[in-house]
């Protein structure tokens, strides 16, 4: 079996169960933070909308440098905004991915920073870590967000406290 053919079904799972956290973004609340040390609900949501784009970089080339002088995310104007910016990126992530071939997913990839390679992999690898694991991780934590905010949380992998699973 391609390796296309096994992370297809992943990166749509994640995607759209992902999805379904952000609708659920009260934009009212974007600026609220848990603590002073955390994003910003807003800021959060925003990292998570734009992380599918590390999909498409990552199938699209084969090094990446990054600004050392980036800033954290911001917040985008409305949750409409939120899901449009999150559509978009995984579109062009999905069509970056649909099609390659185990050769083009085992070539290898770098994250540089400062002109210094922070790390270099297959590009499977990076897609399941760097990037989907990546937004497991930040979708979970914009779970915890949902929960202090009393905002209910989707069933995800199994069922929530709000939810029944599926």
């Amino acid at each position: 079996m391609p390796l296309v053919d096994a992370l297809l079904p992943e990166f749509d799972h994640e995607m759209a169960t992902t999805r379904t956290v952000l609708e659920r973004v009260p934009e009212e609340q974007f600026a609220w933070k848990p603590h002073a040390k955390s994003f910003s609900l807003g800021a959060l949501a925003a990292h998570v909308a734009t992380l599918p784009m590390w999909a498409t970089e990552t199938l699209t080339r084969s090094e990446i440098e990054v600004d050392p002088n980036q800033q954290p995310p911001s917040a985008l104007p409305s949750r409409r905004d939120l899901l449009a910016t999150f559509d978009r990126h995984v579109a062009d992530a999905r069509a970056a991915l649909a099609g390659k071939t185990d050769a083009e997913l085992m070539a290898m990839w770098s994250l540089k920073r400062a002109g210094r390679t922070l790390f270099t992999m297959p590009k499977a690898a990076v897609l399941r870590s760097f990037v989907l694991s990546h937004v497991v991780h930040h979708r979970g934590q914009l779970t915890v967000y949902l929960r202090l905010l009393d905002v209910p949380v989707p069933s995800i992998y199994g069922p929530s406290a709000d939810e029944p699973a599926f």
